[in-house]
């Protein structure tokens, strides 16, 4: 099937390949790695999520729980009490989609009936088995991450054989599993899962090699934003002093095709994508066209 060339999310028609899409962090945790306890407050939140809108994001990203290195696992109470309060004040005061990020279906149910609109499951739906049965129920965009392991074993899993070979191979199996379980094709988005069990010298193969991704015909979101990556490049290990960084990462991101980039500086990142669109995605269709 081919890659559908748009999505309709609350009214907002995304044109993929026509420019870059950026979606908002918004954790409201104590505990994420470049800003845990900075918006798990209504205001907090509230405030950090006008300022996305304001910023120029396309889509606002709310998670709960932490998916660090070593971040511990949350009950499912702590979670819904995270989330769904914040949630449910945006909904009213802003008009951009929202997605939830979590890997557990009845939050992303719970989310969804208090007005999110695309479902982020850094697990690509193999944590909770209900997962994807659910989305497919409620009818709305899912994005599949790639990863091995969990949040706290994750970084002991980077024995690949060939990276973009079994990334690829799992993206293809869930979108398979996906669309068995009623998920539409056109409602599926990708990502590989910069730092998700992967190594330094790994998360630059994925850039270099992110082309490839698109044999799998979806849409491709990247979280490049301060990871540590970037910080080790920089030698920069305060995770907000890597804007300048993550900007050249979602550079090279936007040239070999990302459609959606996650990222934390909203203001700072529509400007490098509104640049690179114009400089970068004409080169990137001419290659594609090869």
């Amino acid at each position: 099937m081919p890659k559908p060339s748009s999505l309709m999310i609350r009214g907002r028609c995304f044109e993929w390949g026509q420019r870059t899409y950026l979606m908002g962090v918004l954790n409201v945790t104590p505990d994420s790695f470049s800003d845990g306890g900075e918006f798990n407050t209504m205001t907090a939140a509230l405030a950090q999520a006008q300022s996305m809108v304001a910023g120029g994001a396309d889509i606002v990203d709310i998670g709960g729980q932490s998916t660090r290195p070593r971040a511990e696992q949350i009950t499912l109470t702590e979670e819904l009490d995270r989330v769904l309060p914040v949630l449910r004040v945006l909904r009213k005061e802003i008009s951009l989609p929202i997605s939830i990020d979590t890997t557990r279906a009845v939050v992303a149910k719970a989310a969804i009936d208090a007005g999110a609109d695309i479902v982020n499951d850094i697990s690509g739906g193999t944590f909770d088995p209900e997962m994807l049965p659910t989305v497919a129920s409620l009818g709305v965009p899912i994005v599949l991450m790639h990863i091995r392991g969990n949040p706290q074993t994750m970084q002991h899993q980077t024995n690949y054989q060939d990276l973009i070979g079994e990334i690829s191979s799992f993206l293809a199996r869930q979108i398979a599993v996906a669309t068995a379980s009623g998920i539409d094709q056109e409602k599926i988005i990708i990502d590989p899962g910069i730092g998700f069990a992967k190594n330094y010298e790994q998360n630059l193969e994925i850039f270099r090699r992110l082309p490839e991704l698109h044999r799998l015909n979806c849409p491709i979101l990247l979280g490049p934003s301060r990871k540590s990556f970037i910080g080790r490049i920089l030698n920069q290990p305060d995770p907000k002093a890597r804007v300048w960084g993550t900007a050249a990462a979602c550079c090279a991101a936007i040239f070999n095709g990302a459609d959606i980039l996650r990222v934390h500086d909203i203001r700072e990142m529509r400007e490098v994508s509104l640049v690179a669109d114009l400089l970068l995605r004409q080169s990137l269709q001419v290659l594609l066209m090869d």
